[in-house]
């Protein structure tokens, strides 16, 4: 993994960087992350908020619900639709990156299954991972 972390859109519109190492790496396989990526689940890596820049361009961003009632912020590039974060919340100072928009996601290991609760039956998930029905136990 290089520093800064680049990635942007398919159409290049928007770009972007983080300056640190995500503090943690999921699959996401709620039902919105399923409808935005258009597969099973999206692949996650949570970074400060702070450590996260678009260098070109503007997200376009949408609000889901999350449990608690709060919005859950999704950006996306208004051009070709690319979806490139998850989980922006200022209150935590965290953004969630989706793993694909990034140059290189080859190094994106992820360290849990969360939402199982809403995984489809045709959804292989990598048996070694912890698997939580939600959210996972905050430490």
């Amino acid at each position: 993994m290089k520093i800064p972390i680049t990635g942007g859109c398919v159409c290049g519109e928007v770009r972007f960087e983080c300056t640190v190492v995500p503090t943690m790496m999921f699959n996401c396989h709620c039902r919105d992350c399923q409808r935005v990526s258009g597969g099973p689940y999206a692949p996650v890596l949570v970074f400060p908020l702070v450590a996260f820049k678009i260098t070109k361009g503007e997200l376009k961003r949408y609000a889901t619900t999350r449990l608690s009632g709060k919005p859950n912020w999704r950006g996306f590039c208004a051009n070709c639709g690319s979806t490139l974060t998850d989980g922006e919340n200022a209150e935590r100072n965290t953004i969630g990156v989706i793993a694909t928009s990034l140059n290189d996601p080859s190094w994106f290991k992820p360290a849990m299954d969360i939402f199982v609760c809403d995984a489809q039956p045709w959804d292989i998930m990598d048996p070694q991972l912890p698997k939580y029905q939600e959210y996972a136990p905050r430490k």
